[in-house]
C-alpha cells in the first residue's frame, strides 16, 4: 500500500462505468454489423419455453451464438437442425449480462441443395429407424371405395386432373380439403387435413385419402418432407395415397404413405377401378355361371337316367308280394276252419270239466287248506284269515244259489255256437258227397281247367284224404250233373 500514491494523478483518460462501456460497445457493433449474412454449420439447437430459438453457428475455428426470436421462428420455411449447413441473415448485437456478442437471425436457409438433401437424408434415417416406413404398417386399399378424400390446393390443375380421371373410370363422391401446398404453412395444413379426415365418422368419412401436389423444386416440395407430415401420414387409419411432384420427385410422405403414385392422375387410377371393366367381368362371370349350371344339370340328369335304368320296375317289386298274398288268401279259409275246430274241441273239454260239483270240491279243498294254515298263524293274522274264510264261505253260498241258474244258460249258448259252427263248416258239405281238391302245395284247385295231365292232386272226402294223379285234360261235365258241378265249383270242390 505504501508503494501506491493515492494522490498521484492518473492521466486525462475518460473514465467509463461498466454499463456505459457495454452500451458503447453495443452501439458500435450494431452500427457496424447491422446487416450480415453468415454461412456456417448449425451446432447446438435449443428451443426455450418462451418460443425463442437458440443455436450456434460454427466452422472449424469459431463459434457464433445466435438467436431467433419467437415470431421469426414461426415464419421460417426451414427449421434449423444440428449438422445442417445454412446461410443466416441478421445483425450482430451484444448481450451485456454475459459480455458476449450474438447474431440475431432474421432469416435462415440451407446453403444450397446439397445441404437440403443432407438434412433430408438424415431425417429419413431417423424416421426409418422408428419403423414409420416399414412395409408391415402399410394398409390395403379397398377395391371399390364409397368415397375418396383429396388433400390438395383447390385452385390448381391437380384437383381437376383427379376429378376428370375419376369421372372417366368410376364416378365416386370426392371430398376436397383445401391446403397450401408450399411455403411455411404447408406442413401444418396438410397434417391438419389428414387428421380431420380421420376424425370423421359414418358416411362422411372417406375410404381412401389422396395427398397430391404438382411438380416443383426441392424447396417447393419441402413441406411434404417435414416430420409433422410424415408422422401424421403414418398414423392415418384411412389408407393414404401420396402423389406429390412428378415421378422422379421423392418426398418423405411417399415413404410413409400406404401407396405412392407417380402423378396425381395415377393416384386417381389407383384409387378406383374402371367401371366398364368391372361390368364386363361381371357379365363374363354371369355367363360362366349359366354354363356351369347348365352343365351341372345335364350331368345330374344323365346320372339320374343311368341310375333309373338299374332300378327294377314297380310292378316287379310288388309281383312277388302279390303272389304271396294270393297264396295266403287261398289258405286262409282252411286255416280258419282248422283253428275253429281246435277251439271247439278245447272249449268242449273245458265245458265238460266246468260243473258245480267240481267247483264246490275245489273250493272245499282250498278252504280246508286255508283253515289248516290259519290255525298255525299268530292271533292277529289268524283273525284276518278267519275273516277271509267267512267271506269265502259267503261267496261259496252265493255260487251255490246262482250256479244252477248261470251254468245252464252258458251251456246252452255254447251248444248253439257249436251247432252254428258245424253248420257253416265245409265238412258238412263233404258229408253230402262233395270233395275238396288241392295241389301238391296245399292250394285249392277250384276249376278243372287249371289241372294238367300228370299233375298230383290231393282229394279230401268226409272221412279222409286220397292222393291222385290227373290222367287227362279238363272236359265239360255231362248234362245231368251240370247243376251239381256248378255248385261244387262255387264252393271250391267238385263231385267225383
Amino acid at each position: 500500500m505504501d508503494l501506491i500514491d493515492e494522490d498521484a494523478p492518473v492521466g486525462n483518460a475518460h473514465e467509463f462505468s461498466v454499463s456505459d462501456l457495454s452500451g458503447a460497445l453495443k452501439r458500435v457493433i450494431e452500427g457496424a454489423f447491422d446487416h450480415v449474412r453468415v454461412r456456417g454449420e448449425v451446432g447446438r439447437v435449443f428451443r426455450a419455453r418462451s418460443g425463442h430459438l437458440y443455436l450456434d453457428l460454427k466452422d472449424d475455428r469459431a463459434v457464433l451464438a445466435s438467436i431467433v426470436w419467437k415470431g421469426v421462428a414461426a415464419r421460417l420455411e426451414v427449421q434449423p437442425e444440428e449438422g445442417m449447413e445454412v446461410i443466416a441473415t441478421g445483425k450482430i448485437t451484444t448481450f451485456p449480462g454475459q459480455s458476449k456478442y450474438q447474431l440475431v437471425i432474421e432469416n435462415i436457409a440451407p446453403a444450397g441443395v446439397g445441404a437440403l438433401m443432407a438434412m433430408l437424408e438424415k431425417r429419413k434415417k431417423a424416421l426409418a429407424a422408428e419403423g414409420l416406413f416399414a412395409p408391415k404398417r402399410k394398409k390395403r386399399l379397398p377395391y371399390i371405395p364409397r368415397k375418396i378424400g383429396v388433400v390438395t390446393s383447390p385452385t390448381g390443375a391437380v384437383i381437376r386432373d383427379i376429378l376428370h380421371r375419376l369421372g372417366e373410370r368410376f364416378p365416386l363422391p370426392v371430398d376436397v380439403w383445401p391446403v397450401t401446398v408450399q411455403g411455411p404453412n404447408c406442413a401444418a395444413e396438410v397434417a391438419r387435413a389428414i387428421r380431420g379426415f380421420n376424425a370423421m365418422t359414418g358416411d362422411a368419412r372417406p375410404d381412401v385419402l389422396i395427398v397430391a401436389r404438382g411438380g416443383g423444386s426441392v424447396e417447393d416440395l419441402w413441406g411434404f418432407n417435414e416430420e409433422l407430415v410424415v408422422r401424421t401420414a403414418a398414423e392415418s387409419e384411412i389408407p393414404l395415397i401420396s402423389a406429390v411432384g412428378h415421378e422422379t420427385d421423392t418426398t418423405l410422405i411417399d415413404l410413409a404413405s400406404d401407396i405412392r403414385a407417380p402423378t396425381p392422375t395415377a393416384a386417381a387410377e389407383i384409387a378406383a377401378p374402371v367401371r366398364g371393366d368391372l361390368l364386363a367381368a361381371l357379365a363374363g362371370l354371369d355367363e360362366r355361371r349359366e354354363r356351369s349350371v347348365a352343365r351341372l344339370m345335364e350331368d345330374r340328369g344323365r346320372r339320374l337316367r343311368d341310375l333309373s335304368r338299374a332300378l327294377p320296375r314297380a310292378d316287379e317289386l310288388v309281383a312277388e308280394r302279390r303272389q304271396r298274398l294270393d297264396h295266403a288268401a287261398e289258405r286262409l279259409p282252411l286255416a280258419l276252419s282248422r283253428a275253429a275246430d281246435r277251439k271247439r274241441v278245447a272249449l268242449s273239454g273245458v265245458a265238460g270239466r266246468l260243473t258245480p260239483g267240481v267247483l264246490l270240491n275245489r273250493l272245499a279243498q282250498r278252504a280246508e287248506r286255508v283253515d289248516g294254515l290259519g290255525r298255525r298263524l299268530p292271533g292277529p293274522l289268524r283273525a284276518i284269515v278267519t275273516d277271509g274264510t267267512r267271506r269265502k264261505e259267503a261267496a261259496a253260498h252265493r255260487l251255490d244259489r246262482i250256479g244252477p241258474q248261470v251254468i245252464p244258460v252258458a251251456r246252452d249258448r255254447l251248444e248253439k255256437s257249436a251247432r252254428l259252427l258245424e253248420t257253416l263248416s265245409y265238412r258238412a258239405t263233404l258229408a253230402r258227397g262233395y270233395a275238396v281238391v288241392r295241389d301238391t302245395d296245399g292250394a285249392l284247385v277250384p276249376k278243372a281247367e287249371g289241372v294238367t295231365s300228370g299233375a298230383g292232386l290231393e282229394v279230401e272226402f268226409a272221412d279222409g284224404r286220397v292222393n291222385v294223379v290227373a290222367s287227362g285234360g279238363s272236359a265239360p261235365p255231362s248234362k245231368p250233373r251240370k247243376a251239381a258241378a256248378k255248385k261244387a265249383g262255387d264252393q271250391g270242390a267238385f263231385d267225383l
